[in-house]
């Protein structure tokens, strides 16, 4: 759910504590199915999809490069809608991102519709103090194949293909190397960005457990209402390239290409407006 450069959760307050009722929209209607064909275009997938571990690892690359991470439907208050029909239409019709209780819940309907068996986790956000957010803070998947896979559409900076759910293997990829420790039940996702001797980061930590999406509602809540949520309060759209990375945080543009990062400071709510427009092709609606 977080961007990991720009977001740390720490503990907090009960969510339903704050929170108005009625501003985070749930599904209370039966299943839609979605439209696979246009779903699969617009994330740029190509050939023919199957329930295997191929067709897995390339929808994952192509959603996070098509699908930004980002939390302008908080910042500029239109709503959170997390009926399948609103998602489908803010993230495929409308060419629009989101965040893990956006991203991933379409995520796993699309997978579920091409037939995957995919279950919903709750993680804890690791904080910069150390301390673990609470449950649900933030909502990935498991998808049972040979073996369970971690898949997570909803983090922003991190792994772009799902990871083995195995404490015995170093996963590199190109946003780094993943390894997973385990604690108990818990598992936790770490990430190095050099070699096995470089520092590693916790991300978030997980258990298997099967969840259903309505027990993330509370938390989906807090986080695009309450004052103290990092959602509310800081503006961040962000998705992979194919040699780098471009995010918008607030008003400073960061490009990273072939390893090489130049930033650049926007200087008017029009500029930023245009920076979307042109790098992520987001036409923000009133």
């Amino acid at each position: 759910m977080a961007q990991a450069a720009l977001f740390s959760t720490a503990h907090i307050a009960s969510p339903t504590a704050t929170i108005p009722a009625n501003l985070c929209k749930i599904s209370r209607i039966a299943r839609i199915p979605v439209d696979i064909p246009r779903y699969l275009q617009h994330i740029g997938f190509t050939g023919t999809p199957q329930a295997d571990l191929q067709t897995l690892q390339q929808l994952h690359h192509c959603h996070m490069l098509a699908v930004p991470f980002e939390n302008l439907s908080i910042i500029y208050h239109q709503g959170i809608d997390l009926s399948e029909a609103g998602l489908f239409s803010k993230i495929v019709e409308h060419n629009r991102g989101g965040f893990c209780y956006e991203l991933n819940r379409i995520f796993a309907l699309l997978l579920q519709q091409l037939g995957f068996q995919v279950a919903f986790i709750s993680g804890e956000i690791h904080a910069r103090d150390g301390s673990f957010g609470p449950p649900f803070d933030h909502m990935a998947l498991v998808v049972t194949l040979d073996q369970p896979y971690l898949v997570d559409v909803g983090f922003g900076d991190s792994f772009l293909a799902p990871l083995k759910i195995t404490t015995t293997d170093q996963q590199p990829q190109a946003s780094g190397t993943f390894h997973l420790e385990q604690d108990g039940e818990w598992y936790h996702l770490e990430r190095r960005n050099g070699d096995r001797t470089s520092h590693a980061k916790t991300l978030y930590r997980f258990t298997l457990q099967p969840r259903q999406p309505e027990e993330f509602n509370d938390m989906c809540h807090y986080h695009s209402t309450s004052p103290l949520s990092h959602f509310t309060q800081k503006l961040v759209c962000s998705r992979p390239t194919e040699d780098g990375r471009i995010t918008l945080s607030e008003l400073k543009l960061i490009v990273t290409q072939d390893h090489h990062r130049k930033e650049s400071t926007l200087h008017s709510e029009e500029e930023r407006l245009e920076a979307l427009r042109h790098y992520f092709a987001i036409e923000l609606r009133s």
